[in-house]
């Protein structure tokens, strides 16, 4: 795996890949988010909660990506994924930090995570370091692979809710779905329910 997206990563830096390929690449692409993100970003922004994205892709397309198209940027959001760095003409030289595949996505990538409106340049916020984070009790983890649910290995949590976005394959994956996460939506299912689960979980217990 590791030798795979190596030789992969070697491919786009011999084929001269720059920022700026990067840049109009996102902005002629369709690319839609499941309804609620934004909502669920700001809410657990408003609430100093981190959103961690993991990702075995390329950090610096991701934060292109909320840029061009959610227009805004989350102090609360740290990108767990491979970074690039590129030389002053923005041409693309090398990638920095730890490799990170589709079976390494844990804990263990943190210390390599950037936050996305330091990255940007945006205001210095130490909340969201990773010592912070691997301080943190109880996780709320959404993926839409199996293996998305060792994305928590190695934290020290006292509780995890796990959510599962079913979308293809549902007849012959959904019991063992089932078997893995807490709750599964099905057919890109919006984000309504999630919203709907941390505003419950912020609520005052009932009496």
């Amino acid at each position: 795996m590791v030798e795979w997206w190596g030789k992969t990563h070697g491919l786009l830096i011999e084929g001269g890949l720059t920022y700026e390929a990067i840049r109009n690449s996102v902005a002629n692409a369709v690319i839609a988010f499941r309804e609620g993100v934004v909502e669920l970003f700001e809410f657990l922004e408003e609430r100093d909660i981190p959103v961690l994205i993991f990702s075995a892709g390329l950090a610096d397309i991701i934060e292109e990506v909320l840029r061009q198209k959610l227009h805004r940027t989350f102090k609360n959001v740290k990108i767990v994924s491979n970074r690039m760095k590129f030389d002053q003409n923005g041409n693309l030289v090398s990638f920095t930090g730890k490799l990170i595949h589709s079976l390494n996505k844990n804990e263990h990538a943190l210390d390599m995570a950037a936050s996305l409106h330091d990255h940007l340049g945006d205001v210095d916020d130490q909340m969201m370091d990773s010592a912070s984070v691997k301080k943190r009790t109880n996780v709320l983890l959404l993926g839409d692979h199996m293996g998305d649910l060792r994305m928590s290995d190695g934290l020290n949590y006292e509780t995890r809710i796990s959510v599962g976005f079913l979308n293809h394959n549902i007849e012959n994956s959904l019991d063992t779905y089932r078997n893995g996460f807490d709750i599964v939506y099905l057919d890109d299912a919006p984000m309504s329910g999630v919203v709907k689960l941390v505003s419950e979980l912020f609520s005052p217990a009932s009496d």
